[in-house]
């Protein structure tokens, strides 16, 4: 009673969901506040203009609190601090990866199990045919969509809780209403004190009743925060306390069904009923744990976490919704070799514990991180937070320890694999991306090269993909090497995840000239959050591209124009200072055009931004007739290579390790992270662009 009291109910319901980041919950999406807040990413691909998206919502730690300020100078400074955290973030998904795996496999299980008592002859191996048959249909039915699913199911989730609440109110009043003394936690003393070392073990099966306060946290972007407090304060929470309360005073009057104690106390008539809404109800279980699983996934792979798999969005309404097929399929043959190599919920369940509660103590560890450095807690009620549920989590953990040789090595064992996989796939791209800002062009090989490059430049645009935020990149000098002639425009794209959810569409493209006007060329990063949906269709993509470029261009024009115009009349104000020897009036019309256009922007950001609000406050007689034919002139050449077409040039990396590298890295670079890289998503399988508009140059990085 007081472990669902303390846990899912004072910790995760009234304080975990609230540290959630924008309406996303989980551990990346608390990894990912951290980092809006505190440079701590280890890709170093963080630009100023990030905190400039109106739905950053970047509120630094106020300089009163020196604390808040102090906590995030060292974990910005200390790279060992940054390994850490991230090494704890990847704990933390890969547990939940686990549950995924775990949490199918025992509720299925348990709920079928109650057919041993009722049917003659329906032994172990029944079971486990039964059990893979019905986690074969939950796992086919997901690729319709979690609103699809949960429509179908809600009603039967209301019935599921109704029943449970009914059956322990009956078992209460017919068997032993002493039971209600169970409040008073003076019992658990008691206990303890009775039972000694057996109730510490004990303890490790008293784990089960929390499960899934995790999912509940991690699936909060299908779910409104204060949804989720109204149901499991006033339904959920009441209904599992009858439940666990009438099974006890059930277990009062036959001590003997303990093993099967739930389908025990269900009166006989109402067993088949219960039956039916049991199984579906674990069901609607483990569907909410592979939907949180998916999340965590995309999630970490936004952030560069993880290789890039193919993801399906379910629902045109709801964003969050998704469907991972290779995930998918993964969690359906793992959870089918768990049932047929344990075959009984009791060795699930104590592979189950571990996992659970390592997740638990990674939040309790992140949120403590959140009320330090964001919330900025009162420093005695930020540690309160650690000190007492973190104490109730590590005496859980030291419980469940214990069950490693009896069926706890799985979750560890899956732990570890999908940790290796993320963690390397992170190492590898941050090697990756710092050779590439190592190895970029200078801006004066490209002056040396002319506005011709070397080349011929033929009409049409070249979208040439690569990581770099700032720069030219290598495998630019590679295409200018092996093609006879290169595009009029040449548009430099990195797609870039920032830590948060969603980025506007309007503030997707962040746009810079790179070289002089008759180079035609431009940088363009294009940034979405972890919760935005990527446009499969390329088209799309290429006119808001062009679309967003002109923009750029009018609104380049028209900040030369203000600053030429401001420095005239900067130039036309001294000459009256000099020859009348007087003061411009505060206020005036000069006093207004001294203000730069970009607020808050220094000069290597000039020119960078899209916003249609700056552009929309400058009258076009500002621009003279040289200045407005210079802006027709690129538009007009813009057009022209818009309706030539665009091509995509993909910069093919390779990844090697020095020769002088240690063993460790060369196998892991050279092996593991290049398996990991040839046989993730290709970069334009998410834009489905036709072969005939591609061309790859491949290039080896030594890292």
């Amino acid at each position: 009673m007081y472990t669902i009291t303390l846990i899912p109910l004072a910790k995760y319901v009234f304080v975990v969901l609230k540290a959630n980041d924008n309406g996303e919950g989980g551990t990346f999406a608390l990894y990912s506040l951290i980092c809006r807040y505190a440079n701590v990413n280890m890709l170093p691909n963080r630009q100023p203009a990030d905190e400039r998206i109106s739905s950053f919502r970047l509120k630094l730690p106020t300089p009163e609190l020196e604390r808040a300020l102090n906590i995030k100078e060292v974990l910005e400074r200390k790279s060992t601090l940054k390994t850490l955290l991230l090494l704890l973030v990847l704990l933390g998904t890969s547990m939940i990866i686990g549950d995924g795996i775990l949490t199918p496999a025992i509720s299925v299980t348990s709920a079928i199990s109650g057919l041993q008592d009722e049917i003659n002859g329906f032994g172990t191996n029944a079971l486990v045919i039964v059990s893979i048959l019905v986690l074969v249909a939950l796992f086919s039915i997901q690729r319709f969509g979690t609103s699809k699913v949960g429509f179908m199911f809600s009603p039967i989730l209301a019935l599921w809780f109704v029943s449970l609440g009914s059956i322990g109110i009956y078992n209460i009043v017919k068997h032993d209403i002493i039971v209600l003394g169970a409040i008073n936690p003076a019992y658990i003393y008691y206990f303890f004190k009775k039972n000694g070392k057996n109730a510490w073990s004990a303890l490790g099966g008293c784990v089960l009743c929390i499960t899934g306060s995790e999912a509940m946290f991690a699936d909060l972007g299908h779910f409104s925060v204060r949804s989720i407090q109204i149901a499991f304060t006033f339904v959920v929470f009441p209904c599992l306390l009858l439940a666990y309360m009438g099974q006890a005073a059930y277990l009062l009057k036959n001590p003997t069904s303990y093993s099967t104690i739930f389908y025990s106390s269900v009166p006989d008539s109402l067993f088949w009923p219960v039956f039916v809404i049991a199984t579906l109800a674990a069901m609607i279980a483990s569907q909410a744990m592979i939907s949180a699983t998916f999340s965590c996934i995309k999630q970490s792979m936004a952030l560069g976490c993880f290789p890039r798999l193919k993801i399906i969005h379910t629902s045109r309404k709801f964003m969050g919704q998704i469907y991972i097929p290779v995930i998918n399929w993964f969690l359906m043959v793992m959870c089918i070799v768990v049932v047929s190599i344990f075959r009984s919920t009791t060795d699930i369940a104590n592979a189950y514990g571990i996992a659970e509660v390592a997740v638990m103590m990674v939040s309790t560890t992140l949120v403590t991180l959140v009320m330090l450095l964001i919330w900025q807690t009162n420093l005695y009620l930020a540690l309160c937070f650690p000190l007492v549920f973190g104490s109730i989590e590590l005496i859980y953990m030291s419980s469940v320890l214990s069950k490693i040789v009896e069926g706890g090595w799985l979750p560890l064992a899956f732990a570890t694999l999908f940790l290796s996989v993320m963690y390397i796939w992170n190492y590898g791209s941050v090697l990756k991306y710092r050779s590439e800002v190592r190895e970029k062009i200078s801006t004066d090989l490209m002056l040396d090269l002319g506005s011709n490059l070397g080349t011929v430049r033929v009409p049409g645009i070249g979208l040439l993909y690569n990581e770099l935020v700032q720069g030219i990149p290598s495998i630019f000098v590679q295409f200018l090497l092996s093609l006879p002639a290169i595009h009029s425009t040449i548009v430099f794209v990195c797609i870039k995840y920032v830590p948060i959810p969603v980025v506007p569409q309007e503030e997707r493209f962040l746009f810079r000239r790179v070289c002089p006007k008759d180079y035609h060329m431009f940088r363009c990063v294009a940034r979405y959050g972890y919760k935005d949906v990527r446009k499969e269709d390329h088209h799309a993509f290429e006119q808001l591209l062009i679309e967003s470029l002109e923009k750029f261009l009018r609104m380049e024009a028209q900040e030369i124009a203000m600053e030429r115009r401001s420095n005239l009349t900067e130039d036309m104000d001294s000459v009256s200072l000099e020859s009348k020897d007087s003061d411009l009036p505060a206020g005036n019309e000069a006093e207004e055009l001294r203000i730069p256009l970009m607020r808050g922007q220094n000069s290597e950001e000039t020119g960078t931004s899209t916003s249609q609000e700056a552009v929309a406050a400058l009258p076009s007689s500002y621009m003279s007739s040289y200045e407005d034919c210079s802006l027709e002139y690129e538009l007009l050449a813009l057009r022209e290579a818009t309706a030539s077409g665009c091509t995509y040039l993909l910069g093919h990396g390779n990844v090697r390790a020095k020769k002088n590298s240690f063993f460790f890295k060369k196998l892991v670079i050279n092996y593991f992270y290049a398996f990991l890289r040839k046989n993730c998503r290709g970069g334009t399988a998410n834009m489905r662009v036709p072969h005939t508009n591609i061309i790859q140059v491949g290039m080896t990085y030594m890292v």
